[in-house]
């Protein structure tokens, strides 16, 4: 069943990154879905590896993903999926082992009916739209795209882990909304990295960075890195301001949605301190 979790979350990962690649509105939008419903296997899996009481990580293979072509990721995908499908014997659970055979059946079908492109998310152009940046800005911008979106990631497979181990709603509802706001900012991050020519796969994230002993001081740590990547995106607004408003504003934008992220960590850390002086 473990192999089983790795193969899927490769897949997933590997279809997610496929979507920022593909221009085409259809190629995309069919590779974003394909994605979203192939995080849903992986979470469901891991429930599985829970109730079961086997011990599991979120270790993987590094995941090659340099193409000229749409053709040959989905290809690759495709390949993936058939080995996700074989590994379907691992998983007990009946209704969820049909779930996911039938959901890849399809996805296999529509995937050999996309139509190919040329991809260019590796070109290192590092030019964001028709947007003229000078070098120091467009340095500033390439550490940071890069520095956040392994970070984003990160946040996904952490929050994910902390939410799949709780039984307490409040810390559920709280980690889910961080979920998601770590996977938009990904989106965003890692279609201006597609868009730049600098695309890369997050590196793999280390086991002692989401198996987390004390939520409490998690939490509180975390809001501390919250406020330097708001400075971050205050220092990135003003490298960018002159040249592009377009830009500014975004890091701007982004800046200001990590108060609420703050907001909430400061609330589940009080709630979570409270659980375990009342428990």
């Amino acid at each position: 069943m473990k192999e089983l979790l790795i193969t899927t979350h490769e897949l997933w990962l590997e279809t997610l990154m496929a979507s920022f690649m593909a221009r085409q509105t259809e190629n995309k939008r069919t590779l974003d879905e394909f994605s979203d419903i192939l995080w849903r296997h992986f979470t469901w899996i891991e429930h599985e590896l829970i109730e079961r009481g086997i011990e599991y990580d979120y270790n993987r293979n590094t995941i090659p993903i340099k193409v000229e072509r749409l053709s040959v990721i989905v290809a690759d995908i495709v390949r993936r999926m058939n080995e996700m499908e074989m590994r379907l014997i691992q998983c007990d659970d009946a209704a969820l082992r049909d779930r996911i055979r039938t959901d890849l059946e399809y996805m296999r079908f529509a995937l050999g009916k996309l139509p190919d492109e040329p991809v260019e998310a590796f070109s290192m152009k590092r030019r964001y739209r028709e947007i003229d940046l000078g070098k120091e800005a467009t340095d500033a911008l390439t550490l940071f795209l890069f520095e956040e979106s392994y970070k984003e990631y990160e946040l996904i497979m952490i929050y994910n882990y902390l939410k799949a181990h709780s039984d307490d709603a409040f810390l559920i509802r709280v980690f889910q909304i961080l979920i998601d706001e770590s996977f938009f900012h990904l989106r965003s991050f890692c279609e201006m990295m597609a868009e730049m020519g600098i695309l890369g796969v997050p590196r793999v994230i280390h086991e002692s960075l989401y198996k987390v002993s004390d939520i409490e001081k998690f939490l509180l740590d975390g809001i501390e890195e919250e406020i330097a990547a708001k400075d971050q995106c205050r220092e990135l607004s003003a490298a960018v301001a002159s040249e592009s408003e377009e830009l500014a504003k975004f890091f701007d934008f982004i800046n200001y949605q990590e108060n609420y992220h703050i907001e909430l960590m400061r609330e589940a850390a009080a709630h979570y301190a409270e659980s375990r002086r009342d428990g």
